[in-house]
């Protein structure tokens, strides 16, 4: 198990690229077993959890040709089935939450999809329900192996339908997405997630020859069509890095440029940063953040305390609460992190009150924060990462806290950041791995 040791108290400056998003690069690599013709994909983030699933399609059959360090080839056109019910696919399988959107386009194109019970981060329940009361809409009969903990889902042919999902799945609307692409008739998806990832998965699938309208909307219309194409695709810049960036500056009292952030598509980002009291700039296409001293959180206007919560697209996303709570530590000013979607992502704030931290944690869903205003810094530790995020906010709170901090399980952290020892290097951080 290797560890992160950081001497935290440096400020930070200079450049910094933001890798290609996770959780796109999931969907997108999925997709490209709807044809059998070659798919190029580039920007892809060179993550753990995006290197597991290249490698389970390889497993499955997918030609996979590297160009760089960033940009592959995929080719599905000998797909092995037998793979799917393999014990080596039980175990490959299971230790990715990402792989349950290999399902639909296997069931799109060869009638049958199977998946054991995905693994991933303990951040909650998170339930596959939606994606496959969707698959059964389409026409697909569904089973599970309960002491294999096993699922399969089977149709010799999907058909369009009307549906209302019971929740804005973003890996469920993905998946169903690509089931009715080649079904037969119209498809309606009501309550469909419309992240800038799925938008990018929409956007991809026309370029093969699709018919998906109402991109961007939470209604989407799908025209199936007999068979796609190959195409080229870029994966965004990953919004979820790019925040932790911007906290990190602020946490830092550092000054940063965020490079290529693809502006149009951060949403709410860049303002509940601001409404923390952090000065950014829009530069171009980049994001500028300069050196404070302090950031005071903006109250609402009726004088109450800021609240900041998640909430389906285009609300603020789960994956940056983490790192809001942490900025706000160090906050002029008191927030309320309420976190909806998930029951156990703040579960890591003891790890902060250990640092000095100010937070009551209210319940298993809210905490309240008190910021300190830089006026008593957080004080060095030794922490384990529980999960990505967390894992990303606990290093940010190592970086700038007084002294030295080591922080172990960071295959959590090498999950969703690439390179990133090196990457903060090279802004001025003094952080090293040992193993």
């Amino acid at each position: 198990m290797a560890s992160f040791v950081i001497e935290g108290g440096h400020r930070l400056q200079g450049e910094i690229h933001p890798q290609g998003a996770k959780n796109e690069a999931l969907q997108i690599l999925c997709a490209v077993l709807l044809t059998p013709e070659k798919v190029t994909i580039s920007n892809i983030p060179n993550i753990i959890d995006v290197n597991k699933l290249i490698f389970i399609l390889g497993e499955l059959g997918v030609k996979v040709h590297k160009i760089d360090e960033s940009t592959y080839t995929f080719q599905a056109d000998d797909i092995d089935l037998d793979y799917l019910e393999s014990e080596k696919f039980k175990k490959d399988g299971s230790s990715l939450r990402g792989s349950i959107m290999i399902v639909g386009p296997l069931l799109a194109r060869f009638g049958r999809g199977y998946i054991p019970r995905p693994g991933g981060d303990k951040i909650g329940r998170r339930r596959l329900d939606t994606h496959f009361e969707g698959f059964i809409s389409l026409g697909a009969k569904f089973r599970y192996n309960k002491e294999e903990r096993f699922y399969g889902v089977e149709a010799e042919q999907l058909h369009g339908t009307d549906m209302l999902l019971d929740e804005a799945s973003v890996t469920g609307t993905a998946n169903i997405i690509m089931a009715a692409v080649l079904a037969k008739g119209t498809t309606r998806i009501y309550n469909a997630a419309c992240e800038p990832y799925i938008q990018q998965l929409s956007k991809m699938i026309n370029s093969m020859g699709g018919n998906i309208s109402g991109v961007g909307s939470n209604l989407l219309i799908i025209e199936g069509v007999e068979s796609l194409g190959g195409c080229e695709h870029r994966v965004l810049p990953d919004m979820i890095e790019i925040g932790s960036w911007i906290g990190m500056a602020a946490m830092t009292k550092s000054e940063l440029t965020i490079k290529d952030v693809s502006w149009n598509d951060l949403g709410q980002i860049p303002r509940v940063f601001q409404k923390l009291g952090i000065n950014l700039e829009r530069k171009g296409d980049d994001i500028y953040i300069p050196s404070q001293e302090e950031y005071e959180v903006q109250n609402y206007i009726d004088g109450s305390i800021l609240t900041v919560a998640d909430a389906p697209w285009p609300g603020f996303t789960p994956d940056l609460l983490s790192i809001v709570l942490v900025i706000a530590t160090q906050a002029k000013g008191s927030v309320l992190i309420h976190q909806k979607m998930f029951e156990s992502r703040l579960f890591f704030v003891d790890k902060l009150i250990d640092m000095g931290a100010k937070v009551i944690l209210c319940d298993p869903h809210r905490a309240t924060i008190i910021g300190l205003n830089h006026q008593s810094n957080l004080k060095a530790t030794t922490m384990v990462s529980p999960d990505i995020r967390a894992g990303i906010s606990l290093l940010i709170a190592a970086l700038s806290a007084e002294g030295t901090s080591t922080i172990h399980n960071i295959e959590q952290i090498d999950r969703g950041y690439q390179n990133i020892v090196e990457r903060l290097q090279a802004v001025g951080a003094k952080i090293k791995r040992v193993d």
